[in-house]
This record gives structure tokens, sequence and C-alpha cells, in this order.
């Protein structure tokens, strides 16, 4: 007989020992939009680390600025971890974007949305919103599985084949009666996004909320952002919006060197 097997597979090999930097961020995710602020017990439960280890990382972090303590012992992100974020992609996508969400706020003073796609989630990077406009879950930061938002499916629909496969494989998480939850209907979906050239996420996260969401590309014409509009389901056509929606991406491509935006469409060469 041969050894181990009696009792089962023998062991793959040691079991590798938590590094300093897998430790760190570790803290750092331990701090979440519903648990902001943390005291260093919560810390070290959070990322599962012992109390003395928590407490020297902690220290050395906040020394740094990436963590900041208030007057009542409790812990959060600081703005020196802030500053470094801001040099991520989105700041430049911002920049671009922003006068097209100007407009496209005016056009309805409701929510106007621009995000990027994190493997199947959507991550927001800026929001215009009055305050009587209706209500999202959205903020800036935040993330929400992409099938279920017209930025999300704007994107998906343009994005690498591998990754819209794995989204159609699912699970796809429902949130009302109206929400995509099988692989052959974000399949439709996705084609008709890639037809339309826009989104249209109806119901799917709040009954009373209806998405339209168009994409952004980049200087090597792949997906980089999308922007949309976020209004009451009642009172709005979304093939009113389509038009408005689709020259906001295009405006903010056209921004970022896109090649297909600095072409002439279709159309305007035949009319000309």
């Amino acid at each position: 007989m041969t050894a181990g097997t009696a009792a089962g597979p023998l062991p793959a090999g040691p079991v590798p020992r938590p590094t300093v930097t897998s430790r760190v961020l570790d803290i750092i995710g331990a701090f979440t939009p519903d648990r902001p602020a943390l005291t260093i017990t919560q810390i070290a439960r959070r990322a599962g680390l012992p109390l003395s280890t928590a407490h020297r990382l902690v220290g050395e972090l906040t020394c740094w600025g990436a963590l900041e303590r208030d007057g009542t012992g409790l812990y959060r992100i600081g703005l020196r971890l802030w500053e470094v974020g801001a040099l991520a992609r989105g700041p430049v996508l911002r920049e671009a974007a922003m006068p097209f969400l100007e407009d496209l706020y005016e056009a309805t003073h409701e929510n106007v949305h621009l995000a990027v796609l994190d493997g199947l989630d959507v991550v927001y990077i800026e929001r215009i919103s009055a305050r009587d406009a209706v209500h999202v879950f959205s903020r800036v930061a935040g993330r929400w599985p992409a099938h279920a938002t017209g930025v999300g499916l704007a994107m998906l629909a343009h994005a690498d084949p591998e990754l819209q496969e794995r989204a159609i494989a699912g699970p796809l998480r429902r949130f009302t009666p109206k929400t995509i939850t099988t692989g052959p209907e974000l399949r439709r979906v996705l084609a008709e996004v890639r037809r339309t050239g826009a989104a249209v996420s109806d119901g799917q996260v709040e009954t009373f909320a209806m998405s339209v969401g168009a994409p952004v590309f980049g200087p090597d014409d792949t997906v980089v952002a999308a922007v949309a509009i976020v209004v009451p389901a009642s009172g709005w056509e979304a093939r009113s919006l389509v038009p408005v929606v689709r020259a906001a991406a295009r405006g903010i491509s056209r921004a970022l060197g896109a090649p297909r935006a600095l072409r002439r469409p279709e159309s305007a060469r035949r009319e000309g």
C-alpha cells in the first residue's frame, strides 16, 4: 500500500506563512463602506491577526498616513492612501468625462454615473445627482454586479469574450423580479447592447428606477468605462434617453482618443 492512501492524500506541502504585505493588505481590507471606522480589536479580528501584530502594523500605517486615529480611538482610512488612490485610472477618465456628465445632468437633473469594470463588478468613479433624484444605491468607489446595471451591461457587451462567458455562466444575483438571472437572457441582452450601442436596465436593482448606459472606449478602441443616466422607471422612455447617453459616451471616447470616436459616423458621411 502506498503511504498516505489509507488516510487520504498526502499534504501538498507546508502552508506558506502570511507575509507582511499580505497582513497589511488584510488590515486595509478590514475597512468597508458599512464599517469605515474600527477599533484596534475589531481590525485584528477582521484581518485575522493577533492583537499585538495588528497593533504594531496599524501604528506603522498610521505614522505613514494610510490610517488615521480619531479622538475616540477609532481608526479610519487616511488621506495619504486617498492620495495614492488618486493616481489610479479613475481621475484621468473623470477629467475627460466631466463636461459630458454635467451636460447629461442638466438634461435630466437625475442621476448620472461614470463607472469602470473590475471583473464582474462595476466600480463607480463619479456620480452627479440632484437632491430629489430617484433613489440609487451607487456611490463613488462603490461596487455593484455588472449584469444588473446600465453601465455594467454596456461594458460587458464589449468586454473580452472570456469575461462575457464568465458572466453568462453565473451565478447572477437577483435583486428584483426584473433582474437578469439566466445565462441565455444575459447573452441576448448583451447582443442587443452591441446592436443598439446602449444598455437599458429597467427595474433590475430597484423596480422604480431605470438606467440607460453606453460604453466609453479608449485609445486602443477597447471599452474602458461606461456612462449612464438613472431616472424613475415611470415618466421616462428609454428611447428618448439613448441618443443623449450615446452622444456623451462618444464625446468622452473622443476626448480619450478612441479611433472609433474620431471617425465620422456613417450617417454623417451619407448626409455629407
